[in-house]
């Protein structure tokens, strides 16, 4: 028998928050902007985007269930009696204003967390090991922006104990209105790197950037900060000017809050010995890579600022699994031999790209195998972006990578710069690359695949994928499709 779903939102308490007018009495148990994606029961959300109007799918989304559709104008071809929530400002402001009741009406203890790279992992190591001690609600994959961030709000049941939202921003002062509406008790920054430099004009501005999360927290926050990042101090220095004097750290360094002691490195998972505020703690960490290591400790610091149970939180870490695109490994069993596909295509910086080239040449290929690093586009690096990518050449080699094999015009500055023996093959987009590297891919091999999500690498994925001889079976050989989830496609900022 399934479990009963919660009421988010009654006819006239959304009508309240919203200052808006329901047609009839309704309860909501979910809310959706997406009518590909409205569940029985959601309350569908009609926003006007640059690209498409939600009025014109109320019909549709009502026909496929929705408890009842927001709306700023009735669209044609939508029944006189369905039910609505009309209001008279923008549907957006509306989102809004139910995300911020949303906010107000609980009394869970709440996290937000951004960074450079590691938001949406660390985000959803938060919702594991907090979800074991309470009701626990985190933002669903990337919803980090000035849409996904009250959509998210607002899908919050009242009786949550414990929320982690991801807070995303690629321009400065788009951070700062997000935190507003989160109000995080607890904010993390996981770290500051070169990325979205096409719109700043130094790694310094970015840190500056990710510093607005601290305006949304009152005096009694914990922000909780990467004490071997270069740009700690500046951070610090921002959070004090915010008014938080509760500000932890955590790194290797000696005066970190949760400093760690010793890390053992494997291929799929680290041992950890860390002391997070005086108490020590060992923990084997289910997902492999330094980087990885440093974002546990910034949870287990974020679970001690929440007042939660940091022993448990560090021995759930032994059962964390990896998200979709970032770090999920498979064995595929194709005709020439299995081979190990790592999973990196979600998105890509420098920083991210030297971490996960780290974890590859940890990853021992089988007989006559080979390491191949299958790498799309970094976006958003300005005029940098050249030299940015022909800089991984020596990370590359580091890890014992045999054979490169890339897509995208700046990827090509890195390609030239490889020696010849390490070049694979380079193409202008994954569409083109993603047949030649099946072709090219054999027994043994563990084959690392990353890029930005624009660089659209999980066609690369998709293709590799479908070399499985038990997918072809269930798929009668077709090529699984490529993802194209809007939220997905749209919804993340870094």
């Amino acid at each position: 028998m399934s479990e009963a779903k919660t009421i988010l939102w009654t006819a006239e308490d959304a009508a309240a928050a919203t200052s808006g007018q329901a047609t009839r009495a309704w309860a909501a148990t979910g809310v959706s902007i997406d009518s590909r994606k409205v569940a029985p029961g959601d309350l569908f959300v009609a926003i006007k985007g640059p690209n498409f109007d939600g009025h014109d799918f109320v019909a549709k989304a009502l026909e496929a269930g929705a408890a009842a559709a927001l709306v700023s104008t009735v669209p044609p071809g939508v029944p006189g009696d369905a039910s609505l929530l009309a209001v008279e400002q923008d549907t957006l402001a509306a989102l809004g204003d139910l995300g911020h009741v949303a906010r107000l009406r609980t009394q869970a203890r709440v996290v937000g967390v951004t960074g450079s790279v590691g938001k949406t992992s660390t985000k959803e190591a938060l919702r594991h090991v907090l979800s074991a001690q309470g009701r626990t609600f985190a933002t669903e994959g990337s919803l980090n922006n000035h849409w996904g961030v009250p959509l998210s709000l607002a899908r919050m049941p009242e009786d949550s104990e414990f929320a982690v939202f991801e807070l995303g921003m690629n321009h400065a002062g788009e951070l700062g209105p997000l935190s507003r509406q989160v109000m995080p008790d607890v904010a993390v920054i996981t770290t500051v790197e070169a990325a979205h430099l096409e719109f700043f004009d130094s790694v310094e501005a970015i840190a500056d950037a990710k510093a607005e999360i601290f305006e949304g927290m009152n005096p009694n926050g914990v922000a909780v900060l990467n004490r071997d990042n270069p740009h700690f101090g500046r951070l610090l220095a921002a959070a004090r000017t915010q008014g938080l004097s509760r500000i932890w750290s955590f790194g290797a360094h000696a005066d970190a809050d949760a400093r760690l002691v010793e890390c053992s490195l494997h291929a799929t998972c680290s041992a950890v010995t860390a002391i997070i505020r005086g108490e020590r703690v060992q923990y084997c960490l289910a997902l492999p890579g330094r980087h990885w290591v440093m974002n546990s400790l910034a949870v287990l610091l974020a679970v001690k600022a929440l007042g939660a149970d940091v022993a448990a939180a560090a021995r759930a870490l032994s059962t964390i699994e990896p998200v979709k695109g970032r770090g999920t490994r498979k064995r595929v069993q194709a005709a020439r031999g299995a081979f190990t596909l790592i999973d990196e295509s979600y998105n890509a910086s420098p920083a991210a790209m030297a971490a996960t080239f780290a974890v590859l040449g940890k990853t021992d290929p089988g007989a006559g195998g080979r390491r191949l690093a299958v790498l799309g586009d970094m976006r958003e690096l300005g005029d940098r972006a050249d030299a940015l990518h022909a800089a991984l050449a020596e990370p590359l080699r580091a890890a014992h990578v045999d054979a490169v094999y890339a897509c995208g015009p700046h990827m090509r500055a890195l390609f030239d710069r490889l020696p010849a023996a390490m070049r694979g093959a380079w193409m202008e987009t994954s569409a083109e690359l993603a047949p030649l590297l099946a072709g090219a891919v054999r027994g043994g091999d563990v084959v690392l695949i990353k890029g930005s999500l624009g660089s659209r690498m999980a066609t690369v994925v998709d293709a590799l994928s479908a070399l499985d001889k038990q997918t072809d079976k269930n798929n009668n050989g077709s090529l699984p499709a490529a993802d194209t989830d809007q939220t997905a496609t749209h919804g993340h900022k870094g």
